[in-house]
């Protein structure tokens, strides 16, 4: 069964910082706690990662699967689910000018893992890996 989560956070920095600091693979692991790895496999014409490669500290497990983008540069960023560990998980991550220079920053994921976990354990690992994502997210962005 599918699992919907949702995470909000407001950062001190402009949609496009936000864009740009999740657009810039390579650095994932120096700063997204969860990430073990990830490698941009193929670029897309303007030479944004298209097809990125991750391997996610999910706590009870490593989790490595590919993800193909999409990008609405610097409001939307987008995935879909290519292959890897899981069976499905989709997302996005939406900014919105929140004023005084800031973004309010919305994460969506749709995962279904493939295997049985208990619904509450599901749901405490995904509320987890989101929010410390989010958090990573934010202190990437206001350190500059």
């Amino acid at each position: 069964m599918a699992k919907h989560a949702e995470q909000r956070i407001e950062i001190g920095g402009t949609p496009q910082a936000c864009f740009d600091a999740l657009t810039a693979y390579e650095t994932f692991t120096d700063w997204q706690d969860a990430v073990r790895s990830c490698e941009v496999l193929t670029r897309d014409g303007s030479g944004r990662g298209e097809e990125v490669a991750f391997e996610i500290d999910a706590k009870v497990r490593t989790i490595r699967y590919r993800l193909r983008y999409r990008y609405d540069e610097p409001s939307r960023i987008g995935w879909a689910y290519l292959d890897g560990d899981v069976r499905d998980v989709d997302g996005e991550y939406l900014f919105e000018e929140a004023g005084d220079g800031a973004t309010l920053a919305t994460y969506r994921l749709v995962i279904e893992t493939g295997f049985w976990v208990p619904g509450p354990i599901a749901r405490m690992l995904t509320e987890q890996v989101m929010q410390r994502s989010v958090e990573d997210l934010r202190r990437r962005v206001e350190a500059g």
